[in-house]
């Protein structure tokens, strides 16, 4: 590894993806109790997440 590299991921990236993964997991439950389909929550929660992670960057700023 050579000498002066930074993190993989800094920790406002983190921070960001982290909250997104949460919404998506929120999301994904709430329609998997509503529809008990597990592919239609798996879908709304990759929608979700995907759909917040631009949301969330804006909103937290760098």
């Amino acid at each position: 590894m050579a000498s002066g590299s930074g993190p993989l991921l800094t920790s406002h990236a983190a921070l960001i993806l982290l909250t997104a993964v949460m919404v998506g997991g929120a999301v994904a439950v709430l329609t998997y109790l509503s529809a008990s389909n597990g592919a239609a929550a798996a879908l709304a929660g990759l929608m979700g997440a995907g759909a917040s992670t631009p949301v969330l960057h804006t909103l937290i700023g760098s």
